[in-house]
C-alpha cells in the first residue's frame, strides 16, 4: 500500500477514496450528530444550525461533509508538500498519512470546528511557505491573518495561529515591522467587520463573539485505545526527527526552514486546545496535518524495507479493530 502511494500516479486520488471510506466505514453505519461545545465560535453553531433539519432526517449528511473535508485536506495539504519540495520526489505518501491520522481516534471521525479550520490552515501553510522569496509578502501575510481571524469564529482558541504567522515572519524574513503590522491587521480585519455588522445591526453586543479565555489542564477519556492511538502518532514522528537530522544538511535553506516551521505549526497545535479546554479528543485534530507531514518522510526514507508496510499496517490493523470495538458497544 505504501508502494502504492509513494508514486505521484493520478490513481493514487482515487485509491484515496476507497481507503477513506474503508477505514471511516463506521461513522457511515452510525453516523454522529455533532454537539456543540462551549468552546466552539458562533460561525460554527450557525453551520450546525443550518444543517440540522437535513441531518435530523438524513444524519449520514454528517459523515458524508468529513469524508469530504477529510479528503480534500489531504490531496490540498499533500500538493503543497509536493510544490515545496519537502519530499525529493512528488509523492501521495502525506495524503496517505493524514487519512490514516485523523480515523486513530473516535472524535476525529466526526464533524467538528477544528475539522474545518483544518480546510483554512491548509491555506494559511500555502501562503506562509511562499514567503521566502514572494514579491508580494504584505498581501500573503495580510491574507494569512484574515483566514486565522476568520477560524476563530468557528473556534475561538484557533486565534493562537496567529502566533505561527509571527513565526513564520522570525523564519522565513528579514525583520520588517510593516509586515507585522499588517498580519495583525489582517487577524483583526473579520472582527472589524463583524463589530461593524452589529452597530449598523442595532445588535452591539460585542462580549458574545469575545468569550474569557482561560487556560486548564485536559481532562478526557483515557482509556487503552487513547493511548495506542497517541504511540501511534508520536512513532513514526520520532523517526522522522531521525531521518530528518540526517538529511537535514542536504536539504536547500527553504525546505529546511520549512520543516521548522512546520514544527512549530505542530507544537501550536498541540498547545491550542488547552485554552478554553471542554472535556473533548476532537479539539486535537488540529494537529493531524503536521503530523501527517512527518509521517509521510518516515514512510518515504526509511532505510529498512520492512518498517513503512509495518507501521502502515500496525495503523490500519488497529483503525479497525477499533471501529469494531465501538460497533459492538464494547
Amino acid at each position: 500500500m505504501t508502494g502504492s502511494f509513494k508514486t505521484n500516479s493520478p490513481v493514487n486520488i482515487l485509491l484515496l477514496l476507497v481507503y477513506t471510506f474503508v477505514l471511516k466505514w463506521y461513522a457511515f453505519l452510525d453516523p454522529h450528530i455533532p454537539v456543540p461545545q462551549a468552546t466552539d465560535g458562533f460561525l460554527y453553531l450557525k453551520f450546525l444550525n443550518f444543517l440540522l433539519p437535513a441531518g435530523q432526517s438524513v444524519p449520514v449528511i454528517y459523515p458524508f461533509i468529513v469524508l469530504v473535508l477529510t479528503l480534500t485536506q489531504a490531496i490540498a495539504f499533500n500538493n503543497l508538500i509536493n510544490n515545496e519540495k519537502l519530499l525529493p520526489k512528488p509523492n501521495y505518501l502525506p495524503a496517505m498519512a493524514y487519512i490514516l491520522i485523523t480515523s486513530l481516534f473516535p472524535e476525529w471521525w466526526q464533524l467538528s470546528s477544528t475539522l474545518i479550520i483544518n480546510s483554512l490552515l491548509v491555506w494559511v501553510w500555502a501562503m506562509l511557505s511562499k514567503l521566502f522569496n514572494h514579491p508580494r509578502p504584505k498581501a500573503q501575510v495580510f491574507n494569512a491573518g484574515m483566514l486565522v481571524g476568520l477560524a476563530s469564529f468557528l473556534y475561538f482558541p484557533a486565534i493562537g495561529f496567529s502566533i505561527l504567522i509571527f513565526f513564520a515572519l522570525i523564519t522565513l524574513r528579514p525583520f520588517n515591522l510593516s509586515e507585522w503590522l499588517v498580519a495583525i491587521l489582517g487577524i483583526l480585519t473579520p472582527y472589524y467587520f463583524l463589530f461593524a455588522f452589529l452597530f449598523l445591526g442595532n445588535t452591539w453586543n460585542p462580549l458574545t463573539y469575545l468569550p474569557s479565555i482561560s487556560v486548564s489542564f485536559p481532562k478526557f477519556q483515557q482509556d487503552v485505545w487513547a493511548w495506542g492511538g497517541i504511540i501511534l502518532l508520536i512513532v513514526p514522528f520520532l523517526i522522522s526527527g531521525f531521518y530528518i537530522q540526517g538529511n537535514i544538511l542536504r536539504m536547500l535553506i527553504q525546505v529546511r526552514k520549512s520543516w521548522s516551521l512546520m514544527l512549530i505549526y505542530l507544537l501550536i497545535t498541540l498547545l491550542i486546545p488547552f485554552i478554553n479546554f471542554s472535556s473533548t479528543f476532537e479539539y486535537w485534530i488540529l494537529s493531524a496535518l503536521p503530523f501527517a507531514a512527518f509521517h509521510g518522510y518516515t514512510f518515504f526514507y526509511a532505510q529498512k524495507r520492512w518498517l513503512p508496510p509495518v507501521l502502515h499496517w500496525v495503523m490500519v490493523v488497529f483503525v479497525l479493530t477499533l471501529s469494531i470495538w465501538v460497533s459492538i458497544g464494547i
